[in-house]
């Protein structure tokens, strides 16, 4: 049986206004402008850290495993861990999504000998083990109790912990191996400079490989200078096109990160509008995946949309867009996985924004045969792109959402974070007209825009870098 009945859109009077819409040539410009200088700058070099001491306790391993942009905030903690403990980092592994069956490595993701120039003063770092502590891999950990494995390290531990507990294993057997390394480190009461390291490994270190930026340099590249003339086969775009174009001004565009999976779907309990089928194949997935844990199952769809905890559909997220004031003229970039409810799903959005655009009409099945396949490598490439864009805006939050965030806040670039909580009031208002409701996201989204907001205790400093790794200018 299907999964989803195609679902029709939910907000056709709000949806026929909006493909009508005239927008105010001062909103637009509003809109595009970049953000002004905020007073904060980047701040991670420092002149009073202490110098790197001769010889180091031993090799700490982590074993990682989510997404790209989960495992990219457990390196950051991983130098911070093997700086804290004075070790040497062995290069990160990471695990295999059983989601997505990504078998990635870092290599093949971030440029290695970058990595280790970029820290060589902060801490040693090694590509491999030495020979003599070849026993200690993945598969040895795997197949018992072994004394030099962590494995009840504590969410958000804090430094003592790790000196307490990890530096008398280092100091006994030369070598450590942390795993699970998920969000293993507080991001309270450290010391600034281990702040500040973890934001120059995030923010300086971690650069990707040549051909995910390749990749990502012709996407942003085709997204600006859109190629006037392409050939009859469509995609496949003439080497000088862009010069043609080049010449004519550069073009915006927004990145879309439209976190509309099927995990996402199910773990929110919301109604999507899939009918009974769909409703049926959440619950069964989300049955199945977290046997009876998701508390919001718990609220009736109402109450779930209330408190603004339903992501944002294709249609819904395309509505608020429009709202804010991004014409149908406006070239939108999707950075996503695959999306629930597949094209369907997608057609309202597209008819709102008829120039979208994501990595397969923009380039060539040549063109990303390096990444094809490969989760992580994807996601690196929307993320390289979503760094370039005009605008990022994400329809519900989420390590991506999370990590972006914060890269752009530590760059000073327009961010737009949706209000969950009033979207959800107002698309649960059937009779709301289109003015009304564009007068209401335009207010409602005035100081969300990439605003500094300085980092609350226990909240991320990858996404919030600001005070920690940034001054007052």
């Amino acid at each position: 049986m299907q999964e989803w009945n195609a679902p029709k859109p939910r907000h056709l009077p709000l949806l026929k206004a909006a493909i009508q819409r005239q927008i105010p040539f001062r909103q637009q410009l509003d809109l595009w402008s970049p953000l002004p200088d905020q007073g904060w700058k980047p701040c991670i070099g420092s002149t009073d850290d202490p110098p790197l001491p001769g010889k180091s306790l031993g090799y700490i391993q982590v074993f990682l495993d989510g997404g790209l942009n989960q495992q990219r905030m457990g390196i950051c903690d991983a130098v911070a861990v093997a700086k804290i403990l004075n070790a040497t980092l062995v290069i990160p592994h990471l695990e295999v999504n059983p989601v997505w069956q990504d078998t990635s490595s870092f290599s093949d993701i971030f440029d290695v000998d970058h990595f280790i120039s970029v820290l060589e003063g902060d801490i040693s770092i090694v590509k491999e083990l030495p020979g003599k502590y070849f026993w200690s891999t993945r598969e040895y950990y795997a197949t018992g109790i072994r004394d030099t494995r962590i494995k009840m390290a504590p969410v958000h531990a804090s430094a003592n912990w790790y000196l307490e507990n990890v530096l008398p294993i280092l100091q006994r057997f030369g070598v450590a191996a942390i795993s699970p390394f998920s969000h293993r480190l507080t991001f309270n009461n450290l010391p600034p400079n281990i702040q500040r390291l973890r934001c120059k490994v995030n923010f300086e270190a971690l650069a990707f490989v040549p051909h995910i930026r390749e990749l990502g340099e012709t996407l942003v590249s085709r997204l600006r200078y859109p190629a006037t003339e392409s050939q009859a086969m469509g995609n496949l775009y003439m080497k000088d096109g862009r010069e043609k174009t080049r010449n004519q001004g550069s073009g915006k565009f927004v990145v879309l990160h439209l976190r509309f999976d099927k995990d996402m779907a199910a773990h929110s309990a919301c109604d999507f509008g899939g009918g009974k089928a769909e409703r049926m194949a959440l619950a069964k997935y989300r049955q199945v995946i977290w046997q009876g844990r998701v508390v919001n199952s718990q609220f009736t769809n109402e109450e779930l949309r209330n408190q603004g905890r339903c992501p944002l559909t294709p249609e819904q997220i395309g509505l608020l867009l429009a709202a804010l004031g991004f014409s149908n003229s406006t070239r939108l970039y999707l950075a996503s996985h695959k999306v629930y409810g597949g094209e369907s799903r997608i057609s309202t959005l597209r008819k709102l924004f008829p120039l979208m655009e994501d990595k397969k009409s923009l380039s060539s099945a040549e063109e990303r045969s390096k990444v094809k396949g490969k989760a992580s490598l994807l996601a690196a490439a929307d993320y390289y792109v979503s760094m370039q864009s005009d605008v990022f805006i994400s329809a519900s939050p989420g390590n991506m959402h999370n990590a972006v965030l914060g890269h752009r806040a530590f760059l000073n670039l327009k961010t737009i974070r949706p209000n969950m909580g009033l979207l959800g009031q107002l698309f649960l208002n059937k009779s709301m007209e289109w003015s009304d409701f564009q007068h209401a996201v335009v207010e409602g989204h005035k100081n969300r825009q990439g605003h500094i907001r300085l980092r609350k205790e226990k909240q991320s400093i990858y996404t919030y870098p600001a005070p920690d790794c940034m001054c007052q200018a």
